[in-house]
Formats: C-alpha cells, sequence, structure tokens
C-alpha cells in the first residue's frame, strides 16, 4: 500500500540552457539518485498507521458501504436482490453503463459457478469490481525524464494545490529534488498557498505577482533543467470544463511548456474532488479530450463520497488513478490499491 512511485533507472541528462533568473528563496541541493529499483518506496509505515488509513478510508465510504453490505445479510440470489443492488450502485454513482456491466457479469458469473449463499454473492461482486478497477492501478514512474515535468489540473475546491503539496513531500521521501510553480495567477491565494506548502517542505516556487501563466511554467522548467531538479510541479488555475476561454488557456500552458523541453509535459494530472459523484466522470472527460491526461488523483474520501464514480471512470475512461486522499495530513494520501479500495467500498 506505501509504494508511490516506480522508478527507472539512469535517466539521460539533457544539456542544460541557459540559465534563468532563479527564485528569492533557492532550493536544497538535489540528492544523489538512489539505487535503481523496480519500486522507490518510502520506509514501512508500522501496522498501526497502516490499519489507520483503512480505517479512515472505510469511514469515508461508509455511507456506500452500509448500503451494499445490508443486501447480503440473509438475501435469497432472485430477482428482488439484483434490483436492490442496481438501485445501489447508481445511489454510490457508479454510472448506467457500469451498473449494467457488472450486474450482468454478476448474473453469469452466480449461474456459471453456481453460487446459493449470498456471501458467495457478494465476495463474487468484490471480485469483480476488482477486475473492474485493477487497470487504474498505476504507478507514477519516475527518473525517466530530467526533469520530471508535472502539469496538474482541476477545478476549484477540488484540494489541487494541497495535493501537490503533499506530493512534493512524498517526492522528497523518494530523493527527488522538487521545484514548483505558482502558475494559477488568477487567484492570489492559490499563489500564497503554494509558497507556504514551498516553506514547509523546503522547497522553491517560482511565481510572479501578475502575468501570464504559460510564462511562469515556462520560466520553472528552464529553471529545473539549470538547477538539475528531478522534478518540476505545475499549478494551474481551477476552473470547470464549460469554460472554454480557460480551457484554451491551459492548452496553452501545455504547449508552451513543450517549447521550453521537448516532450513535456510527461505527466498530466487531474484533481478530483471525491464528493462530486458523476460530475468527476464529466471532468475527467472534458480535461482528457482538451489535454490529454496522464493521470488522476482523487480528493476528499473523507466526507460523503459514495466511491462507486471510480468505477464509472474505468468503464468509460480508464485513465491511471495514481493516488486517493482521506484527509487533510500528507499520510492521507496515498497510492490507489483496487482491492483495498472495494474492500472498503464493500464493507
Amino acid at each position: 500500500m506505501f509504494s508511490f512511485f516506480k522508478k527507472k533507472p539512469q535517466p539521460e541528462v539533457p544539456t542544460p540552457p541557459t540559465p534563468v533568473a532563479a527564485p528569492a528563496a533557492q532550493p536544497e541541493a538535489a540528492a544523489a539518485p538512489a539505487a535503481p529499483a523496480d519500486f522507490a518506496a518510502p520506509p514501512e509505515a508500522p501496522d498501526q498507521a497502516k490499519r489507520s488509513w483503512l480505517s479512515r478510508l472505510k469511514s469515508g465510504l461508509s455511507k456506500t458501504s452500509s448500503n451494499l453490505s445490508v443486501l447480503f445479510v440473509g438475501a435469497k440470489i432472485d430477482d428482488a436482490l439484483y434490483e436492490e443492488l442496481e438501485s445501489a450502485l447508481l445511489s454510490a454513482d457508479a454510472g448506467v453503463d457500469a451498473t449494467e456491466f457488472l450486474l450482468d457479469a454478476l448474473k453469469k458469473k452466480v449461474k456459471a459457478e453456481k453460487l446459493l449463499d449470498a456471501a458467495q454473492v457478494k465476495n463474487a461482486l468484490r471480485e469483480l469490481l476488482i477486475d473492474l478497477l485493477k487497470p487504474l492501478q498505476k504507478p507514477l514512474v519516475l527518473g525517466q525524464h530530467l526533469p520530471l515535468v508535472m502539469m496538474i489540473a482541476g477545478v476549484n475546491g477540488a484540494g489541487k494545490t494541497t495535493t501537490i503539496g503533499k506530493l512534493a513531500k512524498h517526492l522528497q521521501a523518494h530523493r527527488q529534488s522538487v521545484l514548483l510553480a505558482a502558475g494559477d495567477t488568477f487567484r492570489a491565494a492559490a499563489r500564497e498557498q503554494l509558497t507556504v506548502w514551498g516553506e514547509r517542505n523546503n522547497v522553491a516556487v517560482i511565481a510572479q505577482e501578475s502575468g501570464d501563466p504559460a510564462a511562469v511554467a515556462f520560466d520553472a522548467v528552464h529553471s529545473a533543467q539549470a538547477r538539475g531538479i528531478d522534478v518540476v510541479m505545475i499549478d494551474t488555475a481551477g476552473r470547470l470544463p464549460t469554460q472554454l476561454h480557460l480551457m484554451d488557456e491551459l492548452k496553452k500552458i501545455k504547449r508552451v511548456i513543450g517549447k521550453g523541453m521537448a516532450g513535456a509535459p510527461h505527466e498530466i494530472l487531474l484533481v478530483i474532488d471525491g464528493n462530486t459523484g458523476q460530475n468527476a466522470l464529466a471532468q475527467v472527460k472534458a480535461f482528457d479530450d482538451a489535454l490529454g491526461l496522464t493521470g488522476l488523483v482523487v480528493t476528499k474520501l473523507d466526507g460523503t463520497a459514495k466511491g462507486g464514480v471510480l468505477a464509472a471512470i474505468a468503464m468509460s475512461r480508464p485513465v491511471p488513478l495514481y493516488f486517493i486522499g482521506v484527509g487533510e495530513q500528507i499520510e492521507d494520501l496515498q497510492a490507489f490499491d483496487a482491492e483495498e479500495f472495494v474492500d472498503a467500498l464493500l464493507g
């Protein structure tokens, strides 16, 4: 559960361009690269911390798990059970397509394996959900590019800036030097918030009092190349996918980053509020169509989140889900694990 990233050995180091103006706060010197390994994970957390994380995840998904688990208590395997299960999945924001797929597959599995007990049917549903969500479970690859340029998008209130701060801390645990770019120039508080996270993690932040967010991103990429920084994370202004002029601004930022470094951005992440239900799927589709998403981060699974929307995403737009968050603390952001999530979802 506590493996966050996949490490690629011996990245090819590009020739640094002419250095650009550095920000006021200088970052720490980059740490020596870790020995090549398939997974570069931070020290294993104690069992108590692991149990605490799983407990918070289950608590965050309790609304859905209570609705689903009660269906299988002393239930008969008949049409009434399937109808109730259909309603429960739709209420959990699984969406019509994923719900129909799961029910059809479950009926076939029950018939083929001659399942007669409700507990067996629940376990069959568990297996189908895990199979559906497993393709989303992929690690974020490190060491393939120097620097690795990450562009972070999302609507206002999704927890985008906070997620960047948490990721910076996790990356440092993997011996990665980090540079942040305050590309959300539309909201002054976002720049200040990112600066606070930078100070907390002892990470430099490229920022401007005003100006073009694409220019901020361009400066950050060149600065990282000149200093040999491992990872650049570029914050962007929160926006709704229906705000076409703002979506065009995101496309511009992506193009300008590519001019600053060929092939960049290497990762385009969308941060989603886990409480937004089917609207989360609409966001994934819109941002993916506009930018070509490489990964997702789902936050705020500690509230009234229903969780079924991940099934809808896996069914309609299976973009890798790198991380899920259940709270405000650094350790509350963890790598997505399909089996752990489904177990929390079914109770």
